[in-house]
C-alpha cells in the first residue's frame, strides 16, 4: 500500500474533462475593493451541474503585476463552451465588476482571435451614447462613464481549453479532523498558478454521484461515503471513517491541475485522516485520468 505519512493513498484516478475558460484581471484603486469585485463576481460558480460557470479568486495581485498599476486579482472562469463562457462573464462583470467603486476589467490571457469572447464590447452601451473605444498597443479598450468617473473593460477576452473536475476525498476519523487536513490542502494548493478550487472555502461536504432515484436530479448524495449511511448502502469507508471531504479543482492546463492535486493530496496527509481516494466513474466522463499512484495520463 503507497501511503504519505502513513496515510494509505487509494490507487485509483481523479476522472477531469475538458472546458472552455478565461481569466480575468480585476484593478481597484485598493486591494479590498479588488478583492470585493473579485469575491461577488465568482459567487455561486461552484458547479456547472447548477451554475452558469464555476470560478473562484486565482490569486491577488500586486500593482507591478497589474495592466494599470493598481492593486488587484486574478479570476478565473471556465464553462462547457465559450458561448456559454460568453453570457456568463458579461452578466457577472456588468452586475458584479461594472458596479463595484473604482474597477477596471481587463483579459488576463492572450489566445487564439477566433476563440476569444467580448465582453466589453458588450458592455459599452451601458455608456448610453458617452462611451469611447479607445486602442492601445493594439488592443481596444472601451471607457463607459460611471458616477465615480469611468468604468474601463477590455473588448474581448482570450480563452483556451482547461481542465475541470480534478478532485481528491479526505477521509478522516473526526468531522474536525478531516476539515482541519482539507483546510491545509487548500491553503496549500492556492499557491499553484493557473488553478481554482470552485466550491465554498475550497471545499466540498457535499460530493456526489451520477443520476438519483429522482428522474429530474443529474446527480445525488455520494452515499458511499456518506458516514451516517454506513450499513445500509455500499460503502466505501474504511473502518473509523467518521467524515469525508472532497477538493474540486479547475485549470487553465492539465500539467498545473495535476501539481495541485499532488500538493493537495501530501498537505492533507495528517495524523487522524485515515485514506485519499479520488471520485471517477470507469473513465466515462473525460478523457483526462489523474492517478494518485502515478503522473497523470490522456
Amino acid at each position: 500500500m503507497f501511503t504519505i505519512n502513513d496515510v494509505p493513498i487509494e490507487d485509483t484516478f481523479a476522472e477531469a474533462f475538458p472546458i472552455t475558460g478565461t481569466r480575468l484581471i480585476v484593478t481597484a484603486e485598493t486591494p479590498e475593493w479588488a478583492c470585493t469585485a473579485g469575491q461577488v463576481s465568482t459567487g455561486y460558480a461552484a458547479s456547472v451541474i447548477g451554475c452558469d460557470v464555476e470560478a473562484g479568486i486565482e490569486r491577488e495581485l500586486p500593482p507591478d503585476e497589474t495592466p494599470d498599476g493598481r492593486p488587484g486579482v486574478s479570476l478565473l472562469f471556465f464553462a462547457f463552451s465559450r458561448d456559454a463562457l460568453q453570457k456568463a462573464l458579461i452578466n457577472r462583470v456588468a452586475q458584479c465588476i461594472l458596479t463595484c467603486p473604482t474597477t477596471a476589467c481587463y483579459s488576463g490571457l492572450v489566445g487564439d482571435p477566433g476563440k476569444s469572447i467580448k465582453i466589453g464590447g458588450s458592455l459599452r452601451y451601458f455608456g448610453d451614447g458617452w462611451q469611447i473605444s479607445k486602442r492601445l498597443d493594439g488592443v481596444r479598450y472601451w471607457r463607459i462613464p460611471t458616477m465615480d468617473g469611468e468604468f474601463l473593460c477590455q473588448d474581448v477576452f482570450g480563452t483556451v481549453k482547461g481542465v475541470a473536475g480534478g478532485n481528491f476525498l479526505v477521509l478522516g476519523s473526526t468531522q474536525t479532523i478531516a476539515l482541519q487536513a482539507t483546510t491545509e490542502a487548500v491553503a496549500a494548493i492556492r499557491g499553484v498558478r493557473n488553478v481554482i478550487m470552485p466550491f465554498p472555502g475550497g471545499i466540498v461536504r457535499s460530493g456526489s454521484k451520477v443520476g438519483s432515484q429522482y428522474k429530474a436530479l443529474k446527480a445525488s448524495t455520494n452515499d458511499a461515503y456518506c458516514p451516517t449511511l454506513r450499513g445500509q448502502v455500499a460503502s466505501k469507508l474504511p473502518n473509523g471513517v467518521n467524515a469525508v471531504y472532497e477538493i474540486v479543482i479547475d485549470g487553465l492546463d492539465l500539467a498545473s491541475v495535476a501539481t495541485a492535486m499532488k500538493i493537495g493530496v501530501r498537505a492533507a496527509c495528517r495524523p487522524g485522516i485515515l485514506g485519499i481516494t479520488a471520485g471517477n466513474y470507469g473513465g466515462t466522463l473525460g478523457p483526462y485520468h489523474l492517478h494518485l499512484h502515478e503522473k497523470p495520463s490522456t
